[in-house]
């Protein structure tokens, strides 16, 4: 008994030890440029979005709203409250929620992470999550720009206090990656724990079977695990990796790519106060239903 476990302890050792190998530089590169955006670029990012509020672009700016939704480094929590003030100062509700749904998918340094699935992944990343917020920008605009009333409610949310005050630029810098780095090593890890026991136990081919040749639900299945297994961006990107080594669709891959970070539980709470409980049943439906037609798209295409 004692030799079984010692030698699936190597076994597992091995698949976490090559995995880890072949993450690492990525999630490391993505740390560092997420503070480096974080502590320079953040506050440049969102003056940018305040400017577009003179523009006279009526629909179209949800576009750059989406693109600097994706630009922004902060999360959910710290979105929401940016947005409350944007919001205070008159900014539309349609270029708001393209602006929060591509900063909820998707930032800097998740696209580094990303990197480590390859260019199609990558791209395909980019783009699905670009034009989810652009068009649940268009939808907010179409349903309920016109009603008279707002979208969102931000009572109780105002703008976070900023974090990055250290005067020595080098310091701000790297109490920033200290911070990120506290914030994400444990899921990271965690995520390749989980990759090396799929690796081990789970067959290629049930894998396959499940999220490659049965497309649709493939696809389905991938939109619908994503709600309860997304907990960080660089904690699944070890998952995915091993996924679709083992069989999964590129497909099935963007719907686990948009639903994760779209519904992930920690999320979830403030998304309710903000959009009110039929909202927040759109909400989960539209991420669900983008997802899975994004997912079979890309399979049709591929």
């Amino acid at each position: 008994m004692i030799d079984i476990l010692r030698r699936e302890g190597i076994y597992l050792w091995f698949y976490f030890s090559v995995q880890f190998e072949q993450i690492f530089q990525y999630w490391a590169m993505g740390i560092v440029l997420g503070s480096i955006i974080s502590v320079f670029g953040k506050q440049k990012i969102h003056r940018l979005f305040s400017v577009l509020q003179n523009k006279k672009l009526g629909g179209l700016g949800v576009i750059p709203a989406s693109v600097l939704g994706i630009a922004s480094p902060l999360c959910m929590y710290g979105t929401i409250p940016i947005a409350a003030s944007f919001s205070e100062k008159g900014m539309r509700d349609d270029w708001l929620a393209a602006f929060m749904m591509s900063s909820i998918l998707l930032n800097p340094q998740l696209i580094i992470y990303s990197a480590s699935l390859g260019t199609t992944a990558l791209v395909i990343r980019i783009v699905s999550c670009l034009l989810c917020g652009i068009v649940a920008g268009l939808c907010v605009r179409l349903f309920y720009t016109n009603r008279g009333r707002s979208f969102f409610n931000f009572s109780g949310f105002s703008e976070p206090t900023n974090r990055d005050t250290d005067p020595n630029p080098l310091l701000r810098l790297l109490k920033n990656i200290w911070r990120n780095l506290r914030a994400t090593a444990p899921y990271f890890l965690l995520g390749i724990a989980l990759s090396a026991v799929f690796q081990r136990y789970v067959p290629s081919d049930v894998f396959a079977s499940l999220f490659g040749k049965n497309e649709g639900f493939g696809v389905l299945m991938a939109a619908t695990i994503g709600v309860p297994l997304y907990l960080c961006g660089g904690g699944t990107i070890p998952l995915l990796q091993q996924w679709m080594v083992s069989g999964m669709s590129m497909g099935s891959a963007t719907a686990f790519m948009l639903t994760g970070p779209a519904t992930k539980i920690t999320n979830l709470g403030a998304v309710k106060i903000v959009l009110g409980v039929k909202g927040f049943v759109i909400y989960i439906l539209f991420c669900m239903a983008f997802a899975f037609f994004s997912g079979i798209f890309i399979d049709l295409i591929l």
